[in-house]
């Protein structure tokens, strides 16, 4: 084995380690919040393309998110594992039916309808009913559950009881819409989401050449995010591998929080079975954050099935916020929770916090606000700018689609096509400027946006190796548009948990924990709730240094109790 690949072995915990030198036959990595997972899977397919055993294009790593799957590449690059694929599980379905259609089935592949909803209410309408945007919703989320499912609508019928019936529907009108639905897509030659994985995997195993070609492609798979695996994915991936085991599955069961849309953490849990000869590793020492939260998350989650018992490698004395020198390190640490009579006055309070946090040094980038639903952000996104702290609400328009970011983009292209002799910080500033950025940051909320948007490319230009020109700056900023893999803004972040899935903050505020909004009002029997505190879990292990949680006792129909969570977390 050379040193070269060696090296990337450099710094890895010993079960990391196993992890990387594990590079051929199946393995199951059960990985904690917080425990190193990406570090562990990256550097295993970097040391494989190093040592020679893997080729760089024969391996996919497969992921749920097309963040996601950009800090997979943008770390393997890093690694020196240029050619390795990292791609949503759409993505690569995606490529290789648009790849094979023409051939097998001729023409162009059907359209990919944008969104289900707007589809689904011709459907509603046509049919001489009347659903709310509400109800829509729940029927376009259904839909998908039965298609992840791999229920045919027969099958589904036999288990509709047992489904929850949006509001305004009966079981027959649920199910003929269902059908209706599959009639229109049809019609207009469209298929969803879904459809793309039920047709590559129907077109793999009835058409033997071209599963070959496929396998042929790709050798070696690593999936991450396995616990939320779906009966869908699962298919696809095994005719994906066909006879062979090259598979390495990275999860935790404790963060499986898409079972409403068919992800079940029974394949993580069950690869042992399925895979005999597998290996197992688990993942526990906990490098994010500091001992009083991992403390709490361990007791929310203690004696759940499949869950981890993490252990802090991070010591509290240095934790932000922390005074070692006073002894008061484990009162900053430890997680905090707040009552507040209103909704208002918990945005206030949380707004308050946080602009007291950034005048003391912890950077607006490193600071979130959580929530169970999207429509709790409003008031934390006024709270906030009425302080004058910039806010960038996750989820919505992607970095690269602004409008601003993309003319920047084209103005460094277009100084990439001149010769310069200048430094690459002078060249990127100027191409800027010219798109109205300026050194000082303006007072209007809108402009503010602006700027930290183009502030943030900025920023790129230190993370470039020594001696990189704009050429090599402007290979990199289309690299990260492809992956969708964003750079930081200085910008305080509002999320629902859901979206905060692989991501970390330095200051994590959770809000809204209150009976009927955390865990919600529609979770009542054992499994929701457990979905719910998994989801929690998720929440709280997404701070490094300081946890503060609150809650709302005022609901506009009822007067709430704190959340059960709570309780269970020892903060009660």
């Amino acid at each position: 084995m050379t040193a070269d690949a060696e090296s990337v072995l450099d710094g890895l915990d010993p079960e990391q380690r196993q992890i990387a030198e594990h590079l051929r036959g199946p393995i199951s990595v059960l990985a904690g919040a917080g425990t190193g997972k990406t570090r562990a899977i990256t550097h295993r397919i970097a040391y494989g393309v190093r040592s020679g055993v893997y080729a760089p294009d024969r391996v996919l790593a497969v992921t749920f998110t097309r963040k996601a799957a950009g800090e997979l590449q943008g770390r393997l690059r890093a690694l020196g594992a240029d050619g390795v694929r990292a791609q949503t599980f759409h993505g690569a379905a995606l490529a290789q039916l648009g790849h094979f259609w023409p051939e097998v089935v001729g023409g162009a592949a059907p359209q990919i309808l944008s969104g289900k909803v707007a589809a689904l209410s011709q459907v509603v309408e046509a049919s001489g009913m009347r659903l709310g945007g509400e109800a829509l919703r729940d029927l376009a989320a259904e839909i998908e559950w039965r298609k992840t499912s791999m229920l045919s609508l027969d099958r589904y019928e036999e288990r509709i009881a047992e489904r929850p019936i949006p509001t305004g529907l009966t079981a027959e009108q649920l199910l003929e819409l269902h059908g209706k639905y599959a009639a229109l897509l049809e019609e207009r030659r469209q298929i969803d989401f879904e459809d793309v994985l039920v047709l590559l995997t129907g077109m793999l195993e009835s058409e033997p050449r071209v599963a070959l070609q496929v396998r042929e492609r790709y050798r070696f798979f690593t999936v991450d995010e396995y616990q939320d695996i779906s009966p869908l994915q699962h298919a696809l991936l095994n005719v994906w591998l066909g006879d062979r085991d090259d598979l390495c599955v990275v999860g935790d069961a404790s963060q499986t929080i898409y079972s409403f849309a068919g992800a079940s953490s029974s394949y993580l849990l069950r690869f042992g079975i399925e895979h005999p000869n597998a290996r197992q590793v688990k993942l526990e020492r906990n490098y994010r954050s500091v001992e009083p939260i991992v403390r709490m998350a361990n007791r929310l989650m203690r004696d759940r099935p499949g869950a981890l018992t993490l252990t802090a490698m991070r010591d509290t004395r240095t934790a932000a916020g922390a005074a070692p020198e006073t002894g008061q390190a484990a009162a900053h640490a430890a997680p905090t929770f707040e009552w507040f009579a209103s909704e208002g006055d918990e945005a206030q309070a949380v707004a308050s916090s946080i602009a007291a946090a950034i005048q003391a040094g912890t950077p607006a980038s490193d600071i979130a606000v959580l929530y169970r639903t999207n429509a709790q952000s409003a008031r934390f996104e006024e709270a906030l700018r009425q302080r004058g702290v910039g806010v960038r609400v996750h989820g919505a328009q992607r970095f690269f689609e602004r409008a601003d970011v993309r003319q920047a983009v084209m103005l460094i292209r277009g100084e990439a096509k001149v010769a310069h002799d200048r430094p690459l910080f002078q060249i990127v500033s100027d191409a800027l400027r010219a798109g109205g950025w300026s050194t000082r940051p303006p007072e209007g909320a809108a402009q503010r946006d602006k700027w930290e948007a183009l502030s943030s490319l900025l920023s790129l230009v230190d993370e470039m190796p020594p001696g990189s020109g704009i050429r090599e700056f402007s290979e990199e900023l289309l690299a990260r548009q492809r992956t969708q893999h964003e750079p930081t803004v200085d910008a305080v972040t509002l999320s629902a948990v859901h979206a905060a899935k692989g991501l970390e903050w330095s200051l994590v505020h959770v809000a809204g924990l209150s009976e009927g909004q955390f865990p919600i009002v529609h979770a009542v029997d054992e499994a929701s709730i457990d979905e719910e505190r998994r989801l929690a879990y998720v929440a709280f292990t997404r701070a490094r240094d300081l946890l503060r949680l609150s809650g709302v006792a005022g609901g506009a129909r009822a007067h709430r109790q704190p959340s059960r969570f709570i309780g269970e977390s020892g903060l009660a």
